[in-house]
């Protein structure tokens, strides 16, 4: 028998809901839980906080080895987590909790959904995406994350100095990754004239990428910023949440 669910969380939850983000923005939505924000009526940003801090978003974090570890490298950078699984989105609020790290924030969302109606245009220095379900059976291809729709979404959310990180272990995806992202007129490859590099200096390592290593999978890691050009007149007329994710 498996081990139980825990549900309770020791410490401040950082579990947002979406309509929380639609209402206050990001920068309240850090600030509400933090300590020193506690009874301030400024409006400012609490201490440890930047007035305009960086903001870093991970999709996909899984058991959150790679999420964890920037929190606690970079304090005053705000992180935000997408799951699209609600049971990992409670294990890692946990782990979040008890490592009392203030600049994280978890979403249970579809990525596809959370990039178009929680980010602004130009809101996030960095996305990284780490080795998300290659879903390898040819009739499930359509559910990859990375898709023409989704990285346009992505390239927007970027700031002009912002960049995509994309890894994966599956080489049919890498081959459909590098198609999309090569063809995207808002993104250029940092690593050109390769699409990809193997191995990447300093990249912390999580477990499940050990354990690929050691089978001897091929590693493939992309690196895409927005283009030059990119950031003019860029707007999402659709977005419910426009004007309100800051």
């Amino acid at each position: 028998m498996g081990r139980s669910l825990k549900y309770e969380i020791p410490g401040e939850d950082p579990r947002v809901p979406l309509s929380d983000v639609a209402e206050k923005g990001w920068t309240l939505v850090f600030a509400s839980t933090m300590k020193s924000a506690c009874g301030s009526r400024s409006g400012a940003p609490p201490d440890g906080l930047e007035q305009t801090p960086r903001r870093v978003l991970e999709i996909g974090f899984g058991r959150g080895e790679f999420l964890l570890a920037m929190a606690a490298r970079e304090p005053r950078v705000q992180f935000i987590g997408i799951e699209v699984s609600w049971k990992r989105t409670l294990k890692m609020a946990r782990k979040v909790a008890r490592a009392k790290l203030e600049n994280v924030r978890l979403v249970d969302d579809r990525a596809e959904h959370a990039i178009q109606v929680l980010f602004e245009p130009e809101s996030l220095d960095a996305i990284w995406i780490n080795f998300t379900d290659p879903w390898p059976k040819g009739r499930h291809a359509h559910r990859r994350l990375i898709r023409t729709g989704f990285v346009g979404d992505a390239a927007v959310a970027l700031k002009a100095s912002g960049t995509l990180f994309v890894a994966t272990d599956d080489v049919p995806y890498a081959l459909q990754i590098d198609e999309v992202l090569s063809r995207s007129p808002r993104l250029e490859n940092l690593n050109a004239p390769f699409p990809f590099v193997s191995e990447v200096a300093d990249r912390m390592r999580t477990g499940y990428e050990e354990q690929w290593r050691a089978e001897g999978r091929p590693l493939h890691f992309f690196t895409y910023r927005p283009s030059p050009n990119a950031h003019r007149g860029r707007t999402r007329p659709d977005r419910p949440c426009s004007g309100r994710a800051r």
